[in-house]
Formats: structure tokens, sequence, C-alpha cells
């Protein structure tokens, strides 16, 4: 008896738990679905059946009067944006309210990687990001450019073979090794090669970031609904820390802990540390004068993995879905791939036909083929916010409390009918400069916007441009025979989207090499 009674308070315990805040946007009048205990309106995700861009999406088009929809990330009340004018004031606006992007847990233990630009809040991110830009200017993205070429020059001597053989190629996979290698050399220094070697260790790194097992479902699910139960389990696992502070070491150890003059982002890091404490005004902390105090940093050797591992994970991975689903498009639309194909060549003839970074600014029809792109499928399906103080929601009698978390679903947003006519049609032509004026600012964003934007966007939009602009100059694509015509979004993907099954592209050379 007396364990039944147990088991029965046990249960009671973990009902009330898991149903503790699920009268919030009921109390407040916002519309929602009905949460179940444990799960709030999230179960779909946990049990691997959605990823949380795809729940997003689904929860915006389900309540199409609304200019916000209420959920429940397990018992945390989150909302869902869907009015641009809203998601003006909370990315930029009113960015004092929402500067955490609520991805570290809230008892402050952070584990080491993920204290990156990415996932730290508050005076770390304001720090990190002061002294990260500089890493990121048009002088510095000029300079990498030749390891860029040097990468797609690899690329095309892989699709030739492809090409010659008639076999189809796996477009997510390559690109994803091309990005691996580009990102392996202008920010670790390493001729990574996974382009050619297909059993690459840098190549099975990148995998291992972004594979959602069992066992780190099982992490997330502990670590989101118990957070200070669980606060002692890793996000990552302990193996992939292991890798990547093994790794980053390594590589300053060669260097003698000094920068080497490679120009990479290893040796920017480095020069960080030893130009000592940065200093910075808080945005968590006021003097009794209501001024905010002054924090510092100093950078020590798990801050600057923590900073490589984000610049690895994030560099290659949003690049080769960008460009890999693009490619798809293109596929399909052959009319388009020959317009992008005319832009391309009548460019390189003004440079040699030589790729440069000067040459990728001018391909201008090629730029609107990625945006196009990036619209339909953009690689982030979502941006995340959580409310750092109480907000009443402009326009309302509604006050959100600190801890509620903001998600603005971009899958849904760039697919909406209402700032998009057509929408699952592939129309470069959206991005000519006057189409472009004539829309919401905030309807379009896969870089983000505002002070927590993508610090990485150029960079990432310089390597894709490119790396398009290197296989379309040389081969035209087709749907292979397996090729699905509209593709299935991982129901695992977390930050970044991904792809059930690859997808396969045939690859034809556009100009048969000389007899």
């Amino acid at each position: 008896m007396i364990v039944v009674a147990l088991v029965l308070v046990g249960v009671v315990a973990l009902y009330l738990y898991g149903t503790r805040n699920h009268n919030y946007w009921k109390e407040r009048g916002v519309k929602h679905d009905k949460p179940i205990p444990i799960f709030g309106t999230d179960a779909k995700r946990y049990l691997l059946q959605s990823s949380i861009a795809q729940r997003a999406a689904d929860t915006y088009w389900k309540y199409p009067g609304e200019r916000f929809v209420g959920y429940y990330r397990g018992s945390i009340p989150e909302l869902v944006i869907r009015d641009p004018d809203l998601v003006k004031r909370i990315i930029t606006t009113d960015f004092s309210y929402f500067y955490s992007r609520g991805l570290s847990p809230a008892h402050k233990v952070i584990e080491p990687l993920l204290r990156n630009l990415f996932f730290a809040d508050g005076d770390l991110w304001r720090l990190l990001r002061q002294r990260m830009t500089p890493a990121f200017t048009s002088g510095k993205l000029k300079a990498m450019f030749p390891l860029i070429v040097e990468r797609a020059e690899k690329l095309q001597a892989r699709l030739l073979d492809a090409a010659a053989a008639g076999r189809p190629i796996d477009a997510r996979e390559l690109m994803a090794r091309y990005t691996t290698d580009f990102i392996g050399a202008c920010g670790f220094g390493l001729d990574a090669d996974s382009l050619n070697d297909d059993s690459s260790p840098f190549r099975k790194l990148g995998m291992k970031i972004f594979k959602i097992d069992l066992k780190r479902c099982i992490v997330i699910f502990c670590k989101t609904i118990f957070p200070d139960l669980f606060k002692t389990l890793k996000f990552l696992g302990q193996e992939l820390e292991d890798d990547i502070l093994t790794l980053v070491n390594q590589i300053q150890k060669q260097r003698n802990y000094k920068p080497s003059g490679r120009n990479d982002f290893i040796d920017f890091l480095m020069e960080w540390q030893q130009r000592g404490k940065i200093l910075v005004e808080s945005l968590e902390e006021m003097n009794p004068d209501g001024t905010p105090k002054s924090v510092e940093l100093e950078m020590d050797d798990v801050l600057v993995a923590a900073q490589a591992f984000i610049f690895f994970a994030a560099g290659f991975e949003t690049s080769s879905s960008a460009t890999s689903f693009t490619l798809h498009q293109l596929a399909y639309h052959p009319e388009v791939q020959k317009k992008a194909q005319a832009d391309i060549d009548r460019v390189l003839a003004k440079h040699n036909n030589r790729l440069s970074y000067d040459a990728v600014k001018e391909m201008t029809y090629l730029d609107w083929v990625l945006q196009e792109g990036m619209r339909i499928f953009p690689s982030s399906g979502m941006l995340l916010r959580q409310c750092v103080r109480p907000y009443t929601i402009p326009g309302t009698d509604i006050t959100i409390d600190k801890g509620v978390k903001i998600n603005i679903p971009l899958v849904a947003l760039h697919n909406d009918p209402q700032y998009f006519d057509n929408p699952k049609e592939f129309r470069p032509e959206r991005f000519e400069p006057e189409e472009v004026a004539k829309r919401h600012k905030f309807v379009y964003l896969p870089f983000g916007d505002g002070p927590r934007s993508c610090i990485g966007g150029r960079l990432g939009q310089m390597q894709s441009l490119a790396g398009l602009a290197a296989v379309l100059a040389k081969f035209s694509v087709s749907p292979a025979p397996e090729t699905k015509r509209e593709l299935e979004s991982d129901p695992t993907s977390s930050i970044v989207q991904n792809i059930v099954g690859g997808i396969p592209l045939m690859f034809h050379a556009r100009h048969a090499p000389p007899a």
C-alpha cells in the first residue's frame, strides 16, 4: 500500500508540475491549442514527428486572423508571432526586452561549447558580439575569397567525375563537403579535403554536431521539461565537446599559442586573447543612478573553442542547406537555370573566366536565385527570442512575463500569400529592387535582423553564391530518377532545417572537354 501511495503521489506531483503554467494564455485571452500534461502543445516535436520550425509554422497557419498565438513548449509559455510589425518591435525597436535567445539554461550553468555568440545571452553575448564583429568586415571577407576559389575548383572536379559517370549525386552532401572544406580553411587553417576524402574526419565531426539521435533527444526533453533536475546533462554530449576542445587545442599548440599570420578565425581569436580584457556597458545590471554597470570579459581557451565551434557549425550547415535546396529548385526550373547561367557567363567573361570576390558581387540574378531559395526553404526555419522583463504587447493590454519564449516562424512568413503572391512558385524576380521595396521588410529574414542578426550572414551568402556560380558555370542540373519533386523537411531538425533522404540530382557538363 505504501508503494502504491508513493507512486500515486509521484504521478500527481508530476501532473501538477507538468501543467503548472497551462492556464497562462487562457488567463490573458490569447488563442492557443489545448495543452496536454508534460508536453504542452509540443508533443509532436518531442516524439520526433515534427521539428520546432514545422510546429511553429503549423501554429501560424491554424490561426490566420491573429497577430500572435499562444504555445506551450512543455510547461513554458511561448508566443508564435504572425504580425510583421510585431516582429520588427521584438527584434529591433524593443530589443532591450528581447535580447535573449532563450537557448541557454535559466540556471546559468552553461556547458562550455554553448558559451558562444549564438547561444550566449545578456552581457556575455554583448561582449562576444563587440569583439567578434571586426572578423566579418568587407576587407576580411575579400581576403578569404581565394580560399573559396580553391574549394570551388575542387567542387567542379568532383562534379566532373560524377557527370562523366552519369550517376546522381546528393547535392545536400556535396555542398556540405564544399562548405566544410571552406570553413576548415578559413576558420582553422586546415585542408579538410572532404570533397575528395569520403572518410574525412572533419566532415564526420560536422555530421556529429547535427545528428539528433535517441540519446540527444532524451537529453533535450529532460533539460527542457525538468531544467533544474537535469542541469548537469549536456546538450552536445561529452564526446563532441572533447572532440572540439581537442581540435582547437591542437591547432593552438601547433602555432605555439600565438597568431600564425594565416589570418584565419583561430588567429583572430588568439589575437583577441593577447589583447586582454574587453569592457562594455551591461545589459543586465544597473548602477543605483540607473546607468548601466560596466562588465568585462577575458578570453580563455574554452571561450576560444566555443567561438570556433559555432563558426564551424553555423558556417557549413546553413550554407549547404541553402545552396542544395536552390539547386533542387533550379533542376525543376530549367528556364530560371538558363538565366542564372547567362548571368554567370556574362560576369565571368569580364573577369578572365575566373571566380573572384568582385565577380560574385556582380552576379545580380544569381543573388536573386539564392534569395528565392532561402525564401521558400530558409536554413533556419524560425527566429527565437525570450522576454527578459515584463512587456506589454503594443495595441493590447496583454503583458507577458520574463521567461516567456518568442518564436518567429520564418517558414510561414516567407511562404505567406499575403506577402508573396503564389508563394510556391520559384520566381527570383521577386527580389528585383522594385519588388523588394513594395514588401514589408520583416517578412523576409533569412539572416534575422537587428542587433542579433547573423554576424556571418555576408560570409554565408558569399560562399553560397560562389558555390552556386562554380557549379552552374560548368554544369547544368536536372532531377535524378529518385529525386522527389516536393522535399520533406526532416522532423528531427533542430536549429537548421534538413531534408529527409538528401537531394539526389544529375549534373551534366555544359562544355564538352577537348578531344
